[in-house]
């Protein structure tokens, strides 16, 4: 590893001396209130109709809180906003002497993974492993206290997560005796003992270790030749013997296993999109009847009762619930669940893991005590109240369960990361992730309600600008991307603090096929992007305007992936609405997506985009931005890389093409060696220095009027 790394980085890990004297676990007075849910909001008016009333409890259940932005936030560079974290994804070995950490160069785009001895009072660089370019450590499991398992990855943009490689390596904490473990790899001779085995052709992932760890882990396996088909084997890290445990009959499944290594479930869904489960029965998988499974189950692992397990479970598609359940599907208990939104975070306990507080999908995270007199309950709560504002998240305990790896994050706070001590109660910092942004300079995110004109209550998430209360105010609807099962959240978003520090109130819609509404909400988006979807967010933009925090002559969109679409499909649905739009790598030629790009390389992909938009070609073309170029008469910048693979440099030059032939040339930015979202930070600052040039010239800035008039 190049020393300028090392005198980067280390620094941050040096501040583990540093004690923030939080309290010891247990010695806190019980807090009678402490699991109730937030004060509800203002009684509504007596003469309430039922769909007012279901629209006012779903309003409470992701209300909003009084706002703090701080006036006078200065101007702050272009270059903050613009970086990504240079240390991320922590984890701490079963011992709790060593933590995992990637590492990213973004001069160059490389990641490495360094593993620090943390036994001590000052960490210690123990060792560094380097990816080849443009390979990401993807996904790291310990599978004993001095050996690490890593699944690669690879980097192809910034939009999308990096793409599993279906390669599996193995190090250990001084660097030594690194292995590859499975993969079809050309580089496979850098590693100890590979050159002499055979390549696998399919893909692997890691499924579990076993606990404690003795090295062994188990794996997944899909081959090639054998698509639909899953086997699941137990892999010695340390020799890289495997050893077959039994296949389901489903592409890339899920499994669970216990403590030891042995199967206990397997589940996802076949060719023909059925959702199905198996249960291990001594030497064979058995397939239980959907009848008996009861919908949707998403295994979270095996509950410290014997022959139970924890799930999230769905039934006609209502939001996800958080069930202890029998294996079989039967005795299903639910310990948490929400009439109008999806679980989501959990909070567990040290081994044997036990849910202890829940969070909603959606709106500002609340926790909610399952089993409040739980000791990791306590030490939860305590620490909530130490670090008031800032959501706290156990990520991982030693075995022993004397040490904690936590984070801390907030709207306006990316994550932070600490160590606690359970016995000594003595809390050191670790690391922040983007340790130049001081949250005291940004901007409040805000959760609101709203009920579109189809009586379908959407989220959106508000970013507001340090002089909000002077409205109406200039506004940029931000899409976000996907769009099945993704969402805008309320946590710390890098480009809606941009536009918000620049005087813009951002608007994020949740509108339907958006996640952690109930998979009802995620499937009413199918074969509606154009229409339904775009719907949604003009609702709520028109009713921002009618009730005065919009200003309706200065209204912009800007999207990226499925948002860059969003963008230019918004404007062609609700003319007047909007002055500008802004597509950053976006799908703008539906038709195309069955042509181009890597979606339509596989039969799953092929098959997502039969359920997504259809292959009626005149509803295709009546809902893709180029084909309705002649009715998009707002100024446009688009905004690509030319080495995207998700959505193909070609999708942006037909919609450039297509505003040329209409007469309404596009503002263009092409970079070359850009993938699906840009890496290298230069052009992320010049893509945020365009935008914000954009936007003052088409809708002002503040409340200043715009340098030309549209």
């Amino acid at each position: 590893m190049p020393e300028r790394l090392i005198d980067r980085w280390l620094p941050r890990l040096l501040t583990l001396g540093l004690t923030l004297s939080a309290p010891a676990p247990g010695r806190a007075q019980t807090d009678p209130t402490a699991s109730m849910p937030p004060p509800p909001a203002p009684a509504a008016a007596q003469s309430m109709t039922a769909q007012q009333e279901a629209f006012a409890q779903k309003r409470l259940a992701i209300g909003t809180a009084p706002a703090q932005t701080a006036p006078g936030i200065p101007r702050l560079p272009v270059e903050l906003f613009a970086s990504r974290p240079e240390l991320s994804q922590p984890h701490l070995s079963p011992d709790g002497h060593y933590l995992s950490v990637v590492m990213e160069d973004q001069q160059n785009g490389e990641h490495d993974l360094a593993i620090y001895d943390i036994s001590a009072a000052t960490p210690r660089l123990s060792s560094v492993l380097k990816m080849p370019h443009h390979q990401v450590p993807l996904n790291m499991v310990w599978s004993s206290p001095t050996q690490l398992v890593i699944e690669k990855g690879q980097t192809d943009g910034s939009l999308d997560r990096p793409a599993y490689m279906g390669e599996i390596i193995t190090t250990d904490i001084l660097g030594r005796h690194g292995r590859y473990l499975y993969g079809y790899a050309r580089d496979r001779a850098r590693y100890v003992g590979a050159s002499s085995q055979q390549a696998d052709r399919g893909w692997g992932w890691v499924v579990d270790v076993r606990h404690p760890g003795d090295g062994h882990f188990t794996m997944a396996v899909t081959e090639w030749d054998r698509r639909g088909h899953t086997d699941l084997y137990d892999v010695n890290s340390l020799d890289g013997h495997r050893r077959l445990l039994g296949g389901v009959d489903i592409d890339q499944a899920h499994f669970i296993t216990d403590d030891q290594g042995r199967p206990v479930l397997g589940y996802g869904q076949d060719e023909h999109n059925r959702y199905r489960v198996y249960s291990w029965q001594t030497d064979h998988w058995q397939l239980l009847p959907q009848k008996q499974t009861g919908g949707l189950i998403e295994p979270l692992g095996l509950s410290p009762d014997a022959g139970r397990i924890y799930t999230l479970h769905s039934t006609g598609g209502r939001p996800l619930a958080l069930v202890e359940q029998a294996l079989d599907g039967g005795g299903r208990k639910v310990l948490a669940h929400h009439p109008y939104v999806d679980i989501g975070q959990i909070e567990w306990t040290a081994r044997p893991r036990r849910p202890f507080a829940e969070t909603l999908a959606g709106g500002k995270p609340y926790p909610y005590y399952l089993q409040p007199d739980l000791p990791e309950a306590q030490l939860y709560r305590q620490l909530t109240k130490l670090y008031p504002g800032l959501y706290v998240h156990f990520i991982d305990f030693s075995e022993d369960g004397k040490q904690l790896l936590f984070s801390l994050a907030s709207d306006r706070q990316p994550p932070v990361y600490l160590l606690l001590n359970t016995e000594t109660g003595k809390t050191h910092l670790l690391f922040s992730s983007q340790p130049k942004v001081d949250s005291a300079q940004m901007a409040e995110r805000r959760s609101r309600a709203f009920m579109v004109s189809d009586g379908t209550v959407v989220e959106a998430i508000l970013t507001l600008p340090a002089d909000y209360r002077q409205h109406p105010l200039a506004a940029v609807l931000m899409p976000h991307g996907g769009p099945f099962g993704i969402s805008d959240h309320w946590y710390y978003d890098a480009d809606a603090q941009f536009l918000a520090n620049r005087g813009y109130l951002v608007v994020q819609v949740n509108f339907r096929s958006s996640g952690g509404h109930s998979p009802a909400f995620i499937n009413a988006g199918e074969r509606h992007w154009g229409d339904r979807v775009q719907q949604d967010m003009i609702d709520v933009m028109r009713q921002l305007v009618a009730e005065g925090s919009v200003d309706a002559h200065r209204i912009c969109t800007y999207g990226a992936s499925f948002g860059g679409y969003s963008a230019l499909m918004s404007v062609a649905r609700a003319p007047g609405l909007f002055r500008c739009a802004i597509g950053y790598a976006g799908v703008y030629d539906l038709p195309m997506m069955y042509s181009k790009g890597d979606i339509q390389e596989t039969s799953l992909g092929r098959s997502y985009l039969h359920q997504a938009i259809g292959d009626d070609p005149a509803v295709l073309a009546a809902n893709s931005p180029d084909r309705l170029a002649t009715v998009i008469n707002v100024p446009v910048l688009l905004i690509h890389g030319k080495d995207d693979q998700r959505a193909p440099f070609a999708q942006a030059k037909a919609m450039r093409d297509a505003l040329e032939a209409a007469g309404h040339a596009p503002q263009w930015m092409a970079v070359p060696d850009e993938g699906h979202g840009f890496y290298i930070p230069a052009n992320n600052i010049r893509r945020l220095q365009l935008i914000e040039q954009f936007l003052a010239a088409h809708i002002g800035t503040a409340h200043s009027t715009p340098a030309t008039d549209q």
